[in-house]
């Protein structure tokens, strides 16, 4: 008698093992059913983003958002919306932000546009070298007078960039931080978005306008195809642990 229950034991250790690796490899596998999942929604929002900004690159400009407006833009119904504006370009404010474009390494332009209404939107009316980098090389280009601007809003780009924090004091810019910019240059009445100049020439050929890079990283059908296959691998494991013998 005590050796069949000795044989019974040995044989309910084998069967707890299984229950444990089939309950472990199952939940692996809903886990990684569930990631898939949200990968494949991920994607359908991202081509549905990239879908939406194309249009708004395509269409015609509309004037750029008045203060009323400013409080209900958002990057994801506004940003690359081509819009215009018209001013007075204040180019004893304007700043530097240090740029890599393809055109290589040097500066954005960033101006503000004074409107009738009296609000300010800063432009980045383009790149310029950086040998080229004080105004006085470039004279032609401050122009004067009422001008028009046509380009895609861009949202503001708070901290700073290349790994370095903008230094207001030092009027080191590595970001286009409207609200930073702003208050350096004791600016009033700003739009909390700037417009990237389109390719339109300014005279004597600089800052160089148009050179937005519209790029959207979209890695989610791999991200998706790689969970699935680990779901996979754990319902094959579990048909694996069926099958053996274990003891």
């Amino acid at each position: 008698m005590n050796e069949r229950a000795a044989d019974m034991k040995a044989g309910a250790r084998p069967s707890r093992s299984r229950l444990v690796l089939t309950v472990a490899l199952s939940a692996l596998a809903v886990v990684f059913i569930a990631l898939g999942s949200w990968q494949v929604q991920r994607l359908f929002w991202k081509l549905d983003l990239i879908a939406r900004v194309d249009a708004r690159v395509h269409a015609e400009p509309v004037p750029a958002p008045p203060p009323p407006g400013w409080p209900g833009i958002s990057a994801e119904k506004d940003e690359y919306r081509r819009v215009t504006a018209q001013g007075t370009f204040d180019h004893e404010r304007e700043v530097l932000v240090q740029a890599v474009t393809e055109r290589g390494a040097g500066f954005w332009v960033v101006t503000p546009i004074v409107q009738a209404d009296r609000s300010t939107i800063l432009i980045n009316r383009g790149f310029v070298p950086s040998d080229r980098r004080d105004a006085a090389g470039r004279a032609q280009g401050e122009t004067s007078g009422i001008i028009d601007v046509t380009g895609l809003l861009r949202m503001s780009e708070p901290g700073g960039g290349f790994l370095r924090s903008n230094d207001p004091t030092g009027d080191r810019w590595y970001s286009r931080d409207v609200v930073a910019i702003a208050k350096a240059k004791g600016l009033a009445n700003v739009a909390p978005y700037f417009i990237d100049a389109d390719a339109t020439p300014n005279p004597g050929g600089l800052p160089v306008g148009g050179l937005t890079v519209i790029s959207f990283r979209n890695s989610h059908l791999v991200y998706a195809a790689t969970w699935y296959v680990l779901a996979l691998m754990s319902a094959a494991g579990i048909f694996i642990v069926y099958r053996s013998r274990v003891g």
